[in-house]
């Protein structure tokens, strides 16, 4: 889960389609440069029933942290989104909605932007939100020593590189104006600022205890969420309790845990629900027979994710183009999505999802070739793989489908002459770091989009600077369009730069896209009010959940 300026927002996929996606995007656009003015959220229902009742949840590995600015997976993710809050929000139709922030507005510019918080709110540890709480947290997602994967989305504001570059000593575009107003000042108007602040890192966290604990924060997280931290059993449960004292009320639930299951154990996982120790699963292959089941409610939808094998540009001999080349067409990816899989997730073309602003249907993509597979090989020097060294395949997960999955890949790539040697790190935090050092030759990764947004994918995962650019890949003529797409202002345009950005990549193979997870969920009959957006499962909105008295 990581994060990047959308151009435009728009409703998942199901509700409109790309040309609809577009000019969503252009009204929002328009009316946050007009200056847009929100109404208040959801105030507190004095008749609201008191909270009751434990959710559990699988998590499928331990979060690295748990303090918003410094997340970089989908595992702390879904832990913090119902910890802390932020100025604004994504609803379940994936438009901008009120948090802290009651109301806000902007120039007509959109270079100043004002936000109002609501009187009142406070940290889980009891003092109020100020204005400065807000500008702290901002800020430190611009300071080089956090180590933010999320820096670069907000270096539009005014002072926001000469801060980073240690030129000045605060960010001269970020002011609290009083105690419940904040301003923002932007060199540029890239996308409308809510965009921005209604992902994942901009959560809003207490001064006083982030500078008090420094990076223990992140393992004692205090937010204004809907749940309270409450402890962490590292490789077993995280538990959080209900905030009482939310601005929104009470969430209907008194307790959440996390269950857990390292490695992705998504068989586990199945059996436990099945066995009534969790209120939710994941539908693996193994819990497949229970659709329709009438004991359990089924939730399906598209997200926008892209999962892929990763292929290091800067280790031998996947430095050369041709060996990646050859690869993605030894490899017959629908026939592991249809055997191993059981058809569950949708085939992957590309890296845009199906209902993403720029997916294009036309994209030129490598086929299932094995004659092509090996005449690259000849090419790059290895012919029927002779001379070429074994290719180490790095998974976070070991379920019995990702070790057949593994398997498969291994088999496949071998009947053209690529060696593979299949490795496991199962902890996530040593994974995600040796991923981050690029350690690794070729490894499995899912990427969970944050905003609808073709950016959040390209400039993200190939952009040559990009944090999260865990391939090595660089291309000055990528790095050249995804610098100039950022600042069209023509979507149709923008959308033409993606897409001829997009085939780059594609023929330059630092990937190979695998599928786009469909969200697909299991529930237990008695829990109420599910309601899920085109994000995925970490912005389930848990304080709407209820759970209904099981009748013995």
């Amino acid at each position: 889960m990581y994060w990047q300026p959308p151009g435009c927002l728009g409703r998942a996929k199901g509700s409109y389609g790309p040309p609809l996606l577009l000019l969503a995007c252009v009204l929002l656009v328009a009316c946050a440069l007009l200056g847009a003015s929100v109404a208040n959220a959801q105030e507190k229902d004095p008749a609201a029933p008191a909270p009751n009742g434990t959710y559990r949840r699988p998590l499928g590995n331990d979060p690295v942290t748990m303090d918003p600015a410094r997340i970089n997976n989908i595992y702390s993710l879904s832990v913090t989104h119902q910890i802390f809050d932020g100025l604004v929000r994504f609803d379940h139709t994936l438009t901008i909605s009120p948090a802290l922030a009651q109301h806000w507005r902007s120039s007509r510019d959109g270079l100043t932007w004002t936000f109002t918080l609501r009187k009142g709110v406070k940290f889980h540890h009891g003092r109020e939100v100020t204005a400065e709480d807000v500008v702290y947290s901002l800020t430190r997602i611009l300071d080089p020593k956090t180590k933010s994967g999320a820096a670069d989305l907000f270096t539009s504001i005014k002072g926001a590189q000469e801060f980073a570059k240690g030129r000045a000593r605060t960010v001269a575009g970020l002011s609290a104006v009083d105690r419940h107003t904040v301003q923002v000042t932007l060199t540029e108007a890239l996308t409308p600022l809510v965009s921005v602040l209604a992902v994942g890192h901009a959560r809003i966290v207490p001064k006083d205890l982030v500078e008090q604990h420094g990076d223990a924060f992140g393992s004692h997280p205090v937010g204004t969420g809907p749940f309270k931290f409450q402890r962490w059993d590292r490789g077993k449960e995280i538990v959080l309790v209900a905030n009482t004292e939310s601005f929104e009320g009470p969430p209907r639930l008194a307790r959440l845990i996390y269950r857990i299951f390292p490695g992705e154990a998504s068989d586990q996982i199945c059996h436990e629900f099945e066995q009534g120790n969790l209120e939710e699963t994941s539908v693996a292959p193994a819990c497949r027979n229970r659709i329709g089941d009438p004991r359990y409610q089924y939730v399906r939808r598209p997200t926008f994710t892209v999962r892929f094998y990763g292929l290091n540009t800067r280790i031998k001999p996947l430095n050369d183009a041709r060996v990646r080349q050859a690869i993605a067409h030894a490899l017959d990816r629908d026939t592991i999505i249809q055997e191993i899989f059981l058809g569950q997730h949708q085939l992957a073309r590309g890296i845009f999802p199906p209902g993403m602003p720029g997916y294009n249907p036309q994209l030129k993509t490598a086929d299932y070739n094995l004659a092509r597979a090996r005449a690259l090989l000849r090419e790059a020097g290895f012919p029927a793989g002779r001379g070429l060294p074994a290719i180490e395949l790095w998974s976070a997960a070991r379920s019995e489908r990702v070790q057949s999955e593994m398997a498969s890949v291994k088999r496949q790539l071998a009947a053209v002459g690529i060696p593979v040697e299949v490795q496991y790190e199962t902890d996530w935090p040593t994974f995600s770091q040796r991923l981050a050092e690029r350690k690794l030759p070729m490894f499995v990764y899912a990427w969970h989009a944050d905003v609808p947004d073709p950016d959040n994918f390209l400039f993200k995962l190939f952009h040559s600077q990009s944090p999260r650019n865990l391939t090595g890949y660089a291309n000055p003529v990528v790095d050249d369009l995804l610098f100039h797409a950022r600042r069209e202002r023509d979507p149709l345009k923008r959308m033409d730069i993606y897409r001829r950005a997009e085939q780059i990549v594609v023929d330059e193979v630092p990937v190979v896209p695998i599928w786009h997870y469909t969200y697909e969920r299991l529930f237990q009959s008695y829990v109420k009010n599910v309601e899920v957006n085109g994000l995925g499962d970490a912005y389930l909105p848990l304080r709407k959940l209820w759970l209904e008295p099981v009748r013995r």
